[in-house]
């Protein structure tokens, strides 16, 4: 966990999901994914911010997520 000027918190994390397992972002219902940054803490993002970054092998890379002290998204993006 990176502390910013702001206060907020950059979490870094993997994720590797084949297509098959990112359908699920697209059922009703399933609002978020759970996932654990480098540092071990478990984070909850919406679908809805991961479902720009499936393709048709799924999800792979690494990501940065940025947030503020409201817990709101600043930033998520794939890092490599």
């Amino acid at each position: 966990m990176n502390h910013q000027p702001n206060n907020g918190r950059v979490y870094f994390f993997s994720i590797s999901l084949s297509y098959k397992r990112c359908e699920a972002f697209y059922q009703p219902g399933n609002n978020s994914v759970i996932v654990t940054a480098d540092t071990g803490h478990r984070i909850q993002i919406p679908t809805s911010r991961m479902r720009a970054f499936v393709t048709k092998q799924g999800i792979q890379g690494r990501f940065r997520m940025t947030i503020d002290n409201n817990n709101k998204i600043v930033s998520f993006e794939k890092i490599g």
